[in-house]
């Protein structure tokens, strides 16, 4: 038995239990006391943007059908029949009005209602045997957006995601709202690797001191304009609210001009100005640092870098969104989204997607260098001598925890939370403390949720107001006039 709070206690103080990347007694833990109640991201609303529109997600391994009512409205169903428990939905994406069980042929609604029971006098009587009026397939426990982002929380008492994200909605703005349109996004792409979740999201939050040596050869091959990887050193790495991230430090200029050397052409840049904070345009305008990884606690990822396209010396952005999902101690689900503004050029949103797909989709240069190593890093913690070893997450930090180099003040530095220039390793600690917060907290067991009886239990989870969407829509408990998913 693992001495869990010893664990804690050595993350803490930045000394990190190798084996915590591939222990099954510390992933038991993440599922029960950090999946459990963390706001997970799961789908953008571009992915679902008309009235029957559905993508199927999970959360470890819950599966949920996100999808977009006829009113509009964005719903997250847990996909499990409420009959014999079979998936309802088993396409990973479509649009339908309704989704039917492969097993009995239960029917539901796209706004979870239950539409249709086979044989519902004979097999039960009815109403008497069943109610079937207000029951609906399990909704999630939480659904909240920011910025067209769909996150769940597994708990329903848990924050608001505003108030979850906390300062970090600052750096989101940068990624998510550079027109009033929002984004709109292109995937997921999706891969297994043989490496623990947490690499990957400590990675994106702030490992800028990998760069020099995992990824030299691509910038050697004048991918970018910078001549040397360790010019990352010369931006800053931030921690705000729920998350962090790097930058990089941009050549002398104006705020347009900073924006036009990363790629960005005029007409994007005035929707920027628009959409923009004045001190979210002066850390890029006045500070000259521009936004590059970040991670969202516990397992979101973003990144924005500007390589060379099309056989020119010309530059041109893109911006990924991906997620670390948990398969096991060892194993990890990469989800990775290209998103890119709604109004952009249609000649820019090509060129884009070509920079993503060469730099960062699942057969991305960035993306073969990190593996390797992250795949490594998890075999080689599964030993017996890894429990022996504790890692030294201390760079950046003194014996007596001062700081190298002193955190940037507001005159160096506009945003908010805490920014550092140089090396070092602010932003995995912030990540793996509230991981340790999480993890040695215990978490009250939700309440079973009673479907179809009659008793008291039930009254409280049920909601008699629920009319029809339409008419034809009532009618339609066989699927005649809609367009029904069987699961098939």
């Amino acid at each position: 038995m693992t001495d869990h709070d010893g664990v804690f206690e050595d993350v803490r103080r930045g000394m990190i239990p190798a084996h915590i990347y591939n222990d099954e007694e510390i992933f038991d833990l993440e599922k029960e006391r950090l999946f459990s109640r963390a706001w997970v991201f799961v789908g953008h609303e571009s992915e679902i943007p008309h009235p029957g529109d559905y993508v199927v997600r999970r959360v470890l391994e819950d599966s949920f059908i996100l999808a977009r009512d006829e009113k509009g409205e964005i719903h997250a169903h847990f996909n499990m029949c409420l009959h014999r428990g079979m998936q309802v939905c088993r396409a990973e994406m479509g649009n339908a009005s309704h989704f039917r069980c492969p097993y009995h042929g239960w029917s539901y609604r796209n706004d979870g209602r239950i539409a249709g029971l086979p044989f519902h006098q004979d097999a039960y009587g009815g109403e008497a045997g069943f109610r079937r009026k207000g029951q609906r397939l399990l909704p999630a426990p939480n659904l909240d957006t920011y910025n067209g982002l769909i996150f769940l929380n597994m708990d329903p008492d848990a924050p608001s995601l505003r108030e979850y994200l906390g300062d970090f909605a600052f750096y989101l703005d940068y990624y998510t709202k550079q027109s009033p349109s929002g984004i709109e996004l292109r995937g997921p792409q999706r891969w297994r690797v043989k490496a623990n979740w947490k690499i990957g999201a400590e990675n994106f939050a702030g490992d800028m001191y990998h760069t020099p040596q995992t990824h030299t050869s691509v910038v050697e091959i004048g991918l970018f304009r910078e001549p040397k990887a360790e010019k990352r050193k010369d931006g800053c790495t931030y921690w705000a609210g729920n998350g962090g991230g790097t930058t990089y430090k941009l050549p002398p200029g104006t705020l347009e001009e900073r924006l036009r050397y990363v790629g960005y052409p005029d007409e994007m840049i005035d929707r920027m100005k628009k959409s923009w904070s004045a001190e979210q345009l002066k850390v890029i305008g006045d500070d000259g640092f521009m936004i590059s990884a970040a991670s969202v606690f516990p397992n979101l990822s973003l990144v924005h870098n500007w390589p060379k396209v099309a056989d020119s010396d010309d530059v041109l952005p893109f911006t990924s969104i991906r997620q670390w999902q948990p398969v096991g101690k060892d194993e990890t689900e990469v989800l990775s989204w290209f998103a890119v503004d709604a109004e952009a050029p249609e000649e820019f949103k090509e060129l884009s997607y070509k920079a993503y797909l060469m730099c960062f989709g699942s057969t991305g240069m960035f993306e073969q260098d990190d593996v390797e190593n992250w795949v490594s890093l998890t075999n080689t913690a599964a030993g017996s001598m890894a429990r022996r070893l504790l890692l030294n997450s201390r760079m950046g930090i003194l014996a007596d925890d001062t700081e190298v180099v002193p955190a940037l003040t507001p005159e160096q530095f506009a945003g908010p939370g805490t920014a550092h220039t140089g090396y070092g390793e602010y932003n995995q600690r912030e990540l793996l403390n509230r991981w340790a917060d999480h993890l040695s907290t215990p978490v009250t067991t939700a309440a079973a949720i009673e479907v179809g009886g009659q008793g008291p239990r039930n009254e409280k989870k049920t909601d008699d107001t629920c009319q029809p969407a339409s008419e034809t829509a009532a009618r339609s408990t066989d699927g005649t006039n809609n367009t029904v998913v069987t699961g098939a």
